[in-house]
């Protein structure tokens, strides 16, 4: 598996290169909208100014007055007469003082039946620009460039008057703001990945430790952890706790497995030894006691499997099963044994006892039941197993004849190798 640390500074340096994409596409469309906006009110308002300082009795020499200050130095303003361009009388190399910019705006008068009456220099470069048809705003091609148009006629002079800024303009100033956002972006971005990469090592330095500590342990330190551990942590840190106290418990209850074998492995072992060593001398009733002892080291070896088998099984899987099949088999299973010492053994009540547990457990714990039983009852006893309901509960009863157990070792039934 990866990296934790690799993938939290590789999916946020990616989310801040996205993030930082999406704001400047969204700065580079709102400025783009809301310059529009503003230029769009520029060229409107300059048009009314101009319009408003219109002499209505202005003549032809008060127009080349106008297109004297108008031209810039090569790009000259043309005069119209009747549609057709009128040369300068004298010639004007206009202001000395102007902004580059202001090529791109340009002002044109227009008579009312639509021919030309005056442009400024960049309208005329292919022919005079197209005069308006409608007051209001357009774009406009012209001489290779995209134009944004104003247009209004002033009843007063007769005139149309529309002023124009070239697009490009509008272009540059947009990229130029958009850019100005991203440069700043472009320098921070190694500074904050390099932020980020600290900030995320320091972060995850807690689960380092945590797993150093685990990993320092030796394996018979099965202690809790205590260490100190950030609130995220304190799950994990209990979980394994949990884990140390189950392993704990498994390991101390293998070892009383072990030493509890051994010691019952042990007693009949010994004695087996000294019958066996007393028939060799002759002793005719020390072969009975060594095969009453062989009975009972098959008896607990028989119970080392059984623990051993459900040692096995990592997990149970609980399902609705029938009991009466169940028990059935393991009453023909034990019917031999209950014939051999002449005990009766049956089974009565339902013939179906449905119950949710595990087959495999279920079967194991109702056998050591039945032959628990059967060993403990005296030749010609009777052992009964009956199936019933009791208030709408499932219930399994194993009486017997037995001699009952001492009321002394009932809080000690349930220990391993236990024995009256």
């Amino acid at each position: 598996m990866r990296s934790i640390r690799h993938y939290l500074l590789r999916t946020l340096a990616i989310t801040m290169v996205i993030a930082g994409g999406v704001a400047v596409t969204a700065a580079y469309l709102i400025t783009d909208h809301e310059l529009e906006e503003i230029l769009d009110t520029q060229l409107s308002l300059h048009s009314r100014i101009v319009a408003g300082q219109l002499d209505p009795n202005a003549t032809i020499d008060d127009y080349a007055r106008l297109a004297s200050r108008m031209g810039l130095p090569g790009h000259p303003t043309q005069l119209y007469r009747d549609g057709i361009a009128v040369p300068l009388s004298r010639s004007e190399s206009g202001p000395k003082l102007y902004h580059e910019e202001e090529l791109k705006l340009v002002l044109g008068f227009w008579n009312a039946d639509g021919s030309p009456r005056l442009l400024g220099g960049k309208w005329n470069a292919a022919g005079p620009f197209p005069a308006p048809l409608e007051e209001g705003f357009r774009w406009e091609s012209y001489d290779g460039h995209r134009w944004r148009v104003f247009s209004m006629f002033d009843i007063t002079t007769d005139t149309w008057i529309s002023m124009g800024l070239r697009g490009s303009f509008h272009d540059e100033v947009v990229e130029r703001i958009t850019w100005n956002n991203l440069l700043p972006m472009l320098f921070l971005l190694p500074l904050l990945l390099w932020l980020m990469s600290r900030i995320i090592r320091r972060g995850i330095a807690p689960i380092q430790a945590l797993s150093s500590q685990v990993q320092g342990r030796s394996a018979r330190d099965l202690s809790e952890i205590d260490n100190p551990v950030p609130q995220e942590l304190n799950g994990l840190r209990q979980s394994l706790n949990d884990f140390i106290a189950r392993l704990k418990a498994t390991l101390e209850r293998e070892r009383r497995f072990t030493a509890d074998a051994a010691h019952e492995l042990r007693t009949p072992l010994a004695a087996l030894r000294i019958h066996l060593d007393n028939a060799q001398a002759g002793g005719e009733q020390s072969l009975q006691k060594a095969y009453i002892g062989v009975e009972r080291l098959q008896r607990v070896v028989e119970q080392l499997l059984i623990l051993a088998r459900l040692d096995q099984v990592a997990t149970t899987s609980s399902a609705t099963i029938d009991l009466y099949p169940i028990i059935a088999e393991l009453v023909a299973e034990l019917w031999p044994l209950a014939e051999e010492r002449d005990q009766h053994l049956r089974l009565t009540g339902l013939t179906r006892l449905e119950v949710r547990a595990d087959e495999i457990e279920v079967g194991i714990l109702f056998r050591n039941l039945l032959d628990n039983a059967l060993r403990y009852t005296s030749e010609g006893g009777q052992v009964e197993v009956e199936l019933a309901l009791w208030e709408g509960l499932p219930q399994l009863t194993v009486r017997d004849t037995g001699p009952g157990l001492p009321e002394a070792l009932l809080d000690k039934v349930t220990e391993r190798f236990r024995r009256a």
